[in-house]
């Protein structure tokens, strides 16, 4: 019974810290993507997405929680990959986020606790820049086609459409983001895990040497596994964005 216990904690090993980034990322994501965005398209709007406003402000965020997200992976992906006993000496092993945060720095100093930074900067710019234009874009037709459908309906009926639309575009948004940079996150773990301080951060050079030797489909290594998760999980923080916002007063456009 122990040892079933343990290997369902296992399951979830590195889920603290990826709890936590999560958390900081929604929030300051999407802070920042709407005041950007505010910003940049001024008071004359007419609704419309504009990729020169919608790209920018999406990218800034992504480089803004990148900075968050960095230190939080490496830790998750730290945990995760731990062994049991027999492969991993006790001495080397974490037995918290905060214990693998600590001995991080004391062993790489600073700059180890943000080792693949500029690959994480690159899918958060990036892979946001895809998501919130594929979001903005496929709501708007959505709803375009919707509002005269539904032209004088009652409110409750209006808020489950809403709902419906921000599952279908969050969930397609998720799997838009994923698609693009998955091979930029594949480069990012190997950077944060490899335990050879010395070797090489840069996201291409990884990406060139892990297609030389295992070809492009090693590139995109749990591609299936992470759209099957990127879809519920992104269609559920776009429905709460759309919500909360509404129930707060906030105009999205």
């Amino acid at each position: 019974m122990t040892d079933e216990i343990l290997q369902v904690k296992g399951l979830y090993r590195g889920a603290t810290s990826s709890f936590i980034g999560v958390a900081f990322e929604s929030s300051i994501l999407f802070g920042i993507y709407s005041q950007t965005k505010q910003s940049l398209q001024g008071e004359l709007h007419n609704g419309i997405p504009q990729l020169q406003v919608i790209i920018p402000s999406a990218a800034y965020g992504g480089t803004i929680i990148s900075f968050i997200l960095c230190p939080s992976e490496l830790v998750k992906c730290r945990m995760q990959i731990q062994g049991t006993d027999s492969l991993v000496p006790k001495n080397d092993r974490y037995s918290s986020p905060l214990d693998c945060a600590i001995k991080t720095i004391k062993r790489e100093g600073v700059n180890g606790i943000f080792r693949g930074g500029f690959a994480t900067l690159l899918r958060e710019s990036i892979g946001n820049a895809v998501f919130f234009s594929t979001y903005e874009y496929s709501r708007y037709h959505i709803q375009s086609q919707l509002n005269s459908a539904f032209c004088g309906v009652s409110s409750q009926p209006k808020v489950m459409i809403d709902v419906g639309i921000g599952v279908i575009t969050g969930g397609i948004a998720g799997v838009a983001f994923w698609s693009t940079v998955l091979p930029l996150d594949v480069a990012k773990t190997v950077i944060q895990t490899t335990p050879d301080t010395r070797s090489s951060r840069n996201p291409f050079q990884i990406l060139n040497s892990i297609y030389k030797t295992k070809g492009v489909r090693a590139c995109y290594a749990g591609l299936g596994p992470t759209l099957v998760r990127a879809f519920p999980a992104n269609a559920a923080a776009i429905v709460a964005w759309e919500l909360t916002a509404k129930f707060l007063g906030i105009r999205r456009d």
